[in-house]
């Protein structure tokens, strides 16, 4: 009997071993799109050629790199995945990404095998991939990042990865630790759909490495909201029919069309909420607020919005994810636990906050430091358009926003409202046809029919006939009653109902900063509004406190000279 090296021994072994997976990979991929073969069931499939694995591997005259790999290597620049709020910094492909793109970058004929003196050829004139979503290109930036070292560091600094120990067996890194194309998908076994080594309704494979602190109590999550056939489908890519079984495919696209960062289904970023909030999927109709006469410009600008940018926005503008953190929102009658879960802000002092605390610490993101801001909508004896300076607890007077305010008597607060009272931006700023002024849209400032995106009608024009309705902001805190029957004023019935003046020709409705205005002139929220109050024939044009519900006035209005007279 010829003997044979121990060696020898080994290396057929191994080829032995290389067949017999390589026989159990063709069972599996036969019936799937990865069997290029002329028996494939796909659409692109060779003309003649009947082995399925020789599109990949040979056992002899194959590249070096690992498994027995049948192609050349694409020798492409790539554009890599980047993104401000990605840790990791993927370079060009490596290892398995590398060998995967030299099909599905499209540049190398699918026939073309390093076995093969000539490039099998392919049924129905197909080369090259064919365009698709399954040709993804040399341009990266819209696909999931690859051939990047997952490590528990990494984890770590990012703060919303899983730990590489923690993963399961089923999703693996590399040798080198990277994760790779094959950390999701699996060429040879179609099983799960998109050879994805698991099951993905309700993201699950997702959130194995994504690990996003509220998401599985949000909605998004949970939701068995579906689509009701009207319109644009929401989830054209997608077989699953509700919002908890797309989970983060209801925003996010692994390998999305439309390119740039954190792999945006849509690339304007309003689109990926308007898809579900415009009443046919979501129960309230967001999107329609957005067609009123005031609203929040949503779709003034585009791909300007950064999660990573300032807390106070130095580029103005406005999205969805200003407001919103769609991994955390849900429902709820508290906005910091529902609709504004985990959204940062800017406190009272001008102090980035995360989460925020209060509702108002949101809006001075935009409306207090922020640069750029438009010129006030009255022009008044001190003007001011940063409305955190204008809540400052140390103003002259200020609507209690920040805090209770400075006057412990006011008569005509309605109950519960009281002098030690704190409300929100939100009590006055709000869709007109939110559920809390009685209406049946969705609640939020998204858009109103009323200036400045004002829950209730305030007019502000000359020669306004009170009513109920004119001032419906005002007395929507402020009873009625006790302000036409001079309670606090004793000329509020004449000024507002005899010479039909409006509340906003004397107050200032959000305050007076301690910067420009004193108590004596600014107490009551006294700011002149000079397109309708004027100097008198004196030059001045003042209001004096002369005591609790006591006051004088120097200035020219309704067409009456005002010289130290008394109230």
């Amino acid at each position: 009997m010829k003997r044979v090296s121990h060696g020898a021994s080994i290396a057929r072994l191994c080829v032995v071993v290389a067949l017999c997976a390589t026989a159990v990979a063709a069972a599996g991929v036969a019936d799937t799109r990865h069997n290029l073969a002329a028996t494939g069931p796909g659409a692109v499939k060779a003309s003649q050629e009947s082995q399925v694995c020789i599109f990949c591997h040979t056992p002899h005259g194959g590249s070096p790199v690992a498994p027995l790999w049948n192609r050349s290597s694409p020798g492409t620049a790539y554009l890599p995945y980047s993104s401000s709020t990605a840790v990791a910094r993927p370079g060009q492909p490596t290892g398995a990404s590398l060998l995967c793109l030299s099909c599905h970058d499209g540049t190398i004929a699918l026939g073309s095998v390093l076995s093969r003196a000539v490039p099998i050829a392919m049924a129905g004139g197909t080369t090259n991939m064919p365009l698709g979503r399954t040709r993804i290109g040399t341009d990266l930036t819209h696909d999931h990042p690859v051939s990047f070292s997952y490590t528990a560091a990494l984890a770590a600094q990012q703060g919303e990865l899983a730990s590489p120990a923690a993963l399961p067996p089923k999703i693996r890194l590399d040798a080198g630790g990277q994760l790779q194309c094959t950390s999701c998908h699996d060429a040879h076994d179609d099983s799960f759909g998109n050879f994805l080594v698991m099951p993905n309704a309700g993201s699950q494979l997702c959130i194995q490495c994504h690990t996003q602190p509220s998401w599985s109590s949000s909605p998004h999550s949970t939701s068995s909201r579906t689509w009701n056939g009207i319109g644009t489908d929401p989830w054209p890519q997608r077989s699953w029919t509700t919002v908890g079984e797309n989970g983060c495919e209801n925003c996010h696209l692994p390998h999305a069309d439309v390119g740039g960062p954190r792999l945006l289904a849509n690339a304007t970023e309003e689109r990926n909420c308007a898809a579900c909030h415009n009443g046919n999927v979501a129960l309230d109709n967001v999107m329609a607020a957005f067609a009123a006469a005031s609203i929040h410009p949503i779709a003034t600008t585009s791909q300007v919005h950064d999660p990573a940018e300032p807390a106070v926005i130095t580029n103005r503008h406005v999205e969805c994810s200003d407001c919103h953190d769609a991994h955390a929102v849900r429902g709820g009658a508290d906005p910091l636990q529902g609709a504004l879960a985990n959204v940062r802000g800017v406190d009272i002092n001008g102090v980035a906050v995360a989460p925020m605390r209060n509702t108002s610490e949101l809006c001075y993101r935009c409306h207090g430091d922020s640069p750029g801001a438009p010129a006030a909508r009255t022009p008044r004896q001190l003007n001011q358009v940063n409305t955190r300076l204008e809540f400052q607890p140390i103003n002259p007077s200020f609507h209690p926003v920040g805090s209770p305010g400075r006057n412990p008597d006011v008569p005509s607060l309605i109950a519960p409202l009281s002098a030690a009272s704190v409300i929100q931006c939100s009590n006055c700023h709000n869709s007109n046809t939110a559920p809390s002024v009685g209406g049946t849209g969705a609640e939020g400032p998204h858009g109103s029919a009323y200036a400045p995106l004002l829950a209730r009608r305030y007019d502000t024009a000359a020669d306004t006939p009170e009513s109920p309705a004119a001032y419906a902001t005002c007395y929507a805190c402020h009873d009625r009653t006790s302000i036409l029957s001079d309670a606090s004023f004793r000329e509020h019935s004449k000024h507002i109902v005899e010479q039909s003046l409006p509340c906003n020709a004397c107050h200032d409705p959000h305050g007076i900063s301690a910067a420009q205005g004193n108590a004596t002139n600014n107490s009551n929220l006294i700011n002149f509004d000079t397109s309708l109050v004027q100097a008198n024939s004196n030059g001045l044009l003042q209001f004096r406190d002369t005591g609790l519900f006591q006051g004088s006035c120097d200035l020219l209005c309704h067409g009456k000279e005002h010289d130290n007279e008394s109230y």
